[in-house]
């Protein structure tokens, strides 16, 4: 975020970047509070996948206009998008929300089930997509020959939409909160259907503006790091935390009103989103177009996601969390971030 705000304060029209980034944040808490409402009209495990994939469309369509503009130079720009969005949601939205849950309420339950569909199935997506290019040997480098790139895109979308199927039909149980009788919003009536209709419009509406005001400012952002002499792959990390800030807040907001299952689910279901959806769409932009991409990490981010993938397993695997798993991930997370730009 710091490379954010060096960015935002580096360009000449500091005026004109200023009233952006204010309207910037607004929207994004906007868009907080319209995605609340209707995840309460539709409930759980439903109303956590609407700001979960409406995030993700805006992400993918945000990469694809920065790729569109320079496809050789942002040939790694979606690997360094999507490993960011995993990292940010693994270890710094769930260690914020572990950690202020943690401090408020000391111990928080979830269903052990429901995180463990979650973890198998990122670890596969994760593995398959940014870790398997670096091994195979039709091509040099970390790259994935056309018909490999269709086989992970297919994978992704058959893994992401198994899960998407268990989460909201066969499985439903396995992801509704722990009942938790001091939760007021159990007890809140829904919100009217027209209600709710206006709220999702404004949602989208609200992160389209997301994303054209982060396009706009990713020139700046841009010219920032290369002043800075930061590595290209902090564009990617602030990407990721511009479209991931709503679905972030709103997952450190249910932790801290003690529906810690509503948090992990808002925060693993857009780890999984991001990766089943954007892989597939990005993989069929570099076959149509013949844009170049890579997908394989190098060997500080395997380590960074590997320990991700291990810390995710030993966290999410006794139904309780307290304030020290939040701090464990949150280190995760800063170790994330000071090596992407100290690489």
């Amino acid at each position: 975020m710091m490379t954010l705000i060096l960015a935002f304060v580096a360009p000449p029209h500091t005026t004109i970047t200023v009233l952006a980034v204010a309207t910037l944040i607004g929207t994004v808490f906007a868009a907080v509070y319209h995605a609340e409402v209707v995840a309460h009209r539709i409930g759980e495990p439903f109303g956590t996948l609407v700001l979960a994939v409406a995030v993700t469309v805006i992400e993918v369509a945000l990469i694809l206009s920065v790729m569109v503009s320079d496809p050789i130079g942002k040939s790694s720009l979606a690997r360094d998008t999507v490993f960011a969005a995993v990292m940010i949601v693994c270890n710094g939205i769930v260690g914020i929300s572990l950690l202020v849950g943690g401090v408020r309420h000391r111990e928080q339950g979830f269903r052990v089930a429901g995180a463990s569909a979650k973890l198998a199935v990122l670890a596969p997506l994760t593995i398959l997509t940014l870790i398997l290019p670096n091994v195979t040997v039709s091509t040099s480098g970390p790259t994935f020959t056309p018909a490999q790139l269709v086989f992970a895109g297919l994978v992704s979308l058959v893994l992401y939409g198994s899960f998407v199927f268990v989460q909201t039909i066969r499985h439903r149980d396995y992801f509704l909160p722990v009942t938790n009788p001091g939760d007021e919003t159990l007890h809140a009536p829904p919100p009217p259907l027209m209600t709710a209709a206006t709220s999702f419009a404004l949602l989208i509406f609200a992160l389209a503006v997301v994303v054209g005001l982060a396009k706009g400012l990713t020139p700046a952002l841009e010219t920032a790091i290369a002043a800075m002499n930061a590595p290209k792959a902090v564009v990617g990390i602030v990407i990721a935390g511009i479209v991931l800030l709503p679905e972030g807040l709103a997952a450190v907001r249910a932790a801290r009103a003690n529906r810690l299952q509503t948090s992990l689910n808002l925060a693993l279901g857009s780890a999984l989103a991001s990766i089943g959806l954007t892989i597939p769409v990005v993989a069929a932009l570099s076959i149509a177009l013949g844009y170049p991409i890579q997908l394989g990490l190098n060997p500080k981010d395997m380590v960074l996601l590997l320990l991700t993938l291990l810390l995710g397993v030993v966290t999410l695997g006794t139904g309780t969390t307290t304030l020290l798993q939040g701090i464990v991930h949150l280190v995760v997370f800063a170790a994330f971030v000071f090596f992407a730009f100290v690489p």
